[in-house]
């Protein structure tokens, strides 16, 4: 599953000039957490969130010296007298493009710690993914992710499952993988696109292959000859 099939398009967004107060006013209408902040030309410059909003209330602070920046310490006494959204905001702004996966979105959401990304193409923005669109793709019916993780294998190696060949079943969101195919490489794609599958807890690997075509070959120094798993090859 894809960004754009779980993003927002609808997006409401400020310009840099926009006054803190109108700001407030939307985080609050459209009960939302951030907003992103976005030029003329469409591009995005930055976020403005509810943790900017923390920063503006505390008490200016005096520059803070070496030691505490490199420690992360010292508040942003631009923020704290900050008076729109282009002075609040938070810059550059963590973005996503479309075709990324849930997968990818949450991670990025996770190691920077953000609850929303903008998502751009082109640096324009085409709509916003937070962390509640991605809960909500874990709800789906164990039937939607079997037909959903089926779907996205045909459409990336061109073999549907085939009951009693290449099976898939899911169970609680856990999806078991089961049958014979040709080759190992496929075998392991196929593992790889069902964890991609936005809703997909754990993969259950069944898979068998008839040719090990990813079986790692070394040069015997002595003989010259090519070793694998079954002995020496000319």
């Amino acid at each position: 599953m894809r960004v754009r099939d779980v993003m927002t398009t609808t997006v409401t967004s400020v310009t840099p000039d926009r006054p803190l107060r109108e700001v407030a006013e939307l985080l609050t209408q459209r009960k939302v957490s951030g907003l992103p902040v976005v030029g003329r030309d469409g591009w995005v410059l930055g976020v403005v969130s509810e943790a900017d909003f923390l920063a503006h209330s505390t008490d200016p602070a005096p520059r803070p010296g070496l030691l505490d920046r490199l420690r992360g310490r010292g508040g942003s006494p631009a923020k704290a007298t900050a008076r729109t959204a282009g002075e609040a905001m938070t810059s550059p702004a963590i973005t996503i493009g479309p075709d990324a996966t849930v997968r990818e979105a949450a991670d990025t959401m996770v190691t920077r710690k953000v609850n929303r990304l903008p998502v751009v193409e082109e640096g324009r923005l085409v709509g916003i993914v937070t962390r509640a669109d991605i809960v909500r793709v874990f709800t789906r019916s164990d039937a939607d992710l079997a037909a959903a993780v089926g779907a996205e294998i045909a459409l990336r190696t061109s073999m549907s499952p085939e009951p009693g060949v290449f099976d898939v079943d899911v169970r609680d969101g856990v999806v078991r993988l089961s049958g014979t195919v040709e080759r190992r490489s496929l075998a392991e794609t196929i593992v790889a696109v069902a964890r991609d599958v936005g809703g997909v807890l754990r993969v259950d690997d069944h898979l068998t292959w008839v040719e090990d075509d990813l079986r790692h070959h070394t040069i015997d120094p002595d003989r010259g000859t090519y070793l694998d798993a079954g002995g020496p090859t000319p």
